[in-house]
């Protein structure tokens, strides 16, 4: 066992907590690929191994609620550290929920920093406190902790939810007899005679409108032919040539000369 230091412990907490947040991008990452293999099963309609890595999944989500909750507990003890140095075999009661939460869970992670603080607080405390925390004595260790630690088959619904979920996020069709919520309605036949009803309305109204346009056009056809000049009408009257108009000027002389000559005879 590794034995308690004041200056040790301190340290070991900070690397607790970086290792914490590390190993935890570390499984984000991983289960975004197991997602993206889980729709790929979906839409290739192997739903049985789709559920199987589901399950997984699902675990490992729980596994990483736990180190968060680890980091959180040891950023606890990180801030009152001056409560946890205290030189007594008794901890402080608002520190109780955390050195319990440590103690009890480090076993079940996989993080070396997080197993030496665990011994370095046991060397603290004595292995009686040790053994009462192991045991959960007293409900000593947080709820939610505890529940993160129970080992179980996940509810089929919970994994067809997971599944439906992350179909949902790649735009993978799936359905489930467990979620109602997901299943497609077929129209019913009011719905579909009511749709016909729609149609049959609009394509006579769109009928209506056709002869409409066509009685329109013809009217403003015939008053454009009553009120149109013919083409008679549109052309000039033709002028007279200037040797025709002399010629005119000239015999009306010749006649008015004639009309003189008579009258001095019959004088």
């Amino acid at each position: 066992m590794v034995p308690y230091n004041s200056a040790r412990t301190k340290v070991q907490l900070k690397l607790t907590i970086q290792r914490c947040k590390m190993l935890q991008e570390k499984k984000e990452a991983m289960a975004k690929q197991a997602r993206r293999d889980i729709s790929a099963l979906v839409e290739k309609g192997k739903l049985e191994t789709a559920r199987i890595k589901t399950e997984g999944i699902i675990s490992e989500d729980i596994h990483l609620e736990l180190l968060e909750l680890m980091e959180l507990y040891a950023e606890t003890l990180l801030a009152r550290f001056a409560l946890l140095d205290l030189p007594t075999r008794e901890p402080d009661i608002s520190i109780l929920p955390s050195l319990a939460a440590v103690i009890h869970a480090a076993p079940r992670t996989e993080l070396k920093e997080l197993h030496v603080l665990r011994e370095m607080l046991m060397a603290k405390f004595g292995r009686e406190f040790a053994q009462d925390v192991m045991d959960n004595t007293d409900s000593c260790v947080p709820e939610r902790v505890m529940s993160k630690l129970l080992v179980d088959t996940p509810d089929p619904k919970l994994v067809d939810l997971y599944i439906f979920e992350i179909c949902k996020a790649y735009d993978v069709a799936f359905s489930s007899p467990h979620l109602p919520e997901t299943k497609i309605d077929e129209p019913t036949e009011e719905q579909t005679s009511g749709d016909n009803e729609v149609s049959t309305d609009s394509n006579g109204t769109d009928d209506k409108s056709k002869s409409e346009k066509t009685a329109a056009t013809t009217s403003v056809d015939k008053a454009a032919s009553t009120t149109a000049p013919s083409e008679d009408e549109k052309k000039p009257a033709t002028p007279q040539s200037p040797a025709a108009s002399r010629k005119k000027s000239e015999k009306e002389e010749y006649d008015s000369l004639e009309a003189r000559f008579a009258a001095l005879k019959r004088r």
